[in-house]
């Protein structure tokens, strides 16, 4: 333990800034976000130094508060009892983080079932927009293209990952760090392709065309799903990062990697909600045929 004197086998953690100075600049990200393509506050539409500060303290936070944690468990604190609680933690954090996804399924699955309701809108555009699905005026993705390769390298990437965890059980040092970095290239790829694809969205207007304009909800719910996996992806992959580093310093063993192990069971999420998203989003109920 740390501290000579601990007859327990709990860690009670030391004074933390990172809660108060994390939540403060995801609050400033998320203003700023809001400045950027809304304007507030005075500021105009298209300023964007506000939300890059709130994500350069989210960063920060992440790099400062990840080093406490790989301390303490090169000091010892967390014994089994410690990764039995932590273990524990990442469940929850997970099972939160599905929840979350749930409510962009949700809001996609009720327009998709439920489009013909908004047919008796008294507005006449609306009712027009809403008679079919995908609502008229909207071009929808191709699955078969880019969100296909996308689906083909999470998987590969889901495959790469266990492979890791598995040399790393064995005592295969270098296969481990062969297939981390394997696992980071592929998360960078899918996060290059999605962005690709954004902007070939964006550039041809899919889903915000004149014709489209009484339908904004179906644009919506796309990004706001596809786009906070994206992020989720974006995290998950620093994540595996970090994981890296540490191994390369001679960080965990065969016994004792569950930093590794949070930073697989965050990246198969990562895998699975983005099938659902593929399957539906895409395919079933975005229109398969669409552009690409």
């Amino acid at each position: 333990m740390s501290a000579g004197d601990v007859k327990h086998d709990y860690h009670l953690v030391n004074p933390s800034p990172w809660p108060l100075v994390g939540s403060a600049a995801a609050t400033i990200m998320a203003m700023g976000g809001v400045v950027w393509m809304k304007g507030l506050f005075g500021l105009d539409k298209g300023t964007s130094w506000l939300f890059f500060a709130g994500l350069a303290g989210v960063l920060f936070t992440m790099a400062g508060w990840w080093r406490d944690v790989t301390n303490e468990a090169n000091q010892g604190d967390h014994t089994p009892v410690v990764s039995i609680g932590l273990r524990y933690g990442m469940i929850m954090f997970i099972a939160s983080e599905v929840m979350f996804f749930v409510a962009w399924f949700w809001i996609f699955f009720e327009m998709a079932l439920f489009h013909g309701v908004r047919t008796h809108s008294s507005i006449e555009e609306v009712a027009t927009a809403w008679a079919t699905w995908p609502p008229k005026g909207v071009e929808t993705v191709g699955a078969w293209n880019l969100p296909l390769v996308n689906t083909l390298t999470l998987l590969l990437s889901g495959t790469t990952v266990t492979w890791a965890h598995h040399a790393l059980q064995t005592g295969d040092r270098k296969g481990a760090k062969v297939a981390l970095t394997l696992t980071i290239l592929l998360g960078v790829l899918f996060t290059s392709i999605q962005a690709v694809e954004y902007a070939h969205i964006l550039e041809h207007k899919y889903f915000f065309s004149e014709e489209a304009a009484n339908s904004g909800l179906y644009g919506s719910a796309f990004f706001m799903a596809t786009g906070f996996h994206g992020f989720h992806v974006l995290i998950g992959t620093i994540f595996l990062a970090v994981c890296l580093f540490r191994l390369i310093g001679g960080g965990f063993s065969p016994k004792q990697h569950f930093g590794f192990e949070a930073a697989a069971w965050y990246w198969h999420f990562v895998d699975v909600v983005w099938l659902f998203l593929f399957a539906f989003i895409y395919v079933v109920f975005g229109g398969a045929a669409g552009h690409g």
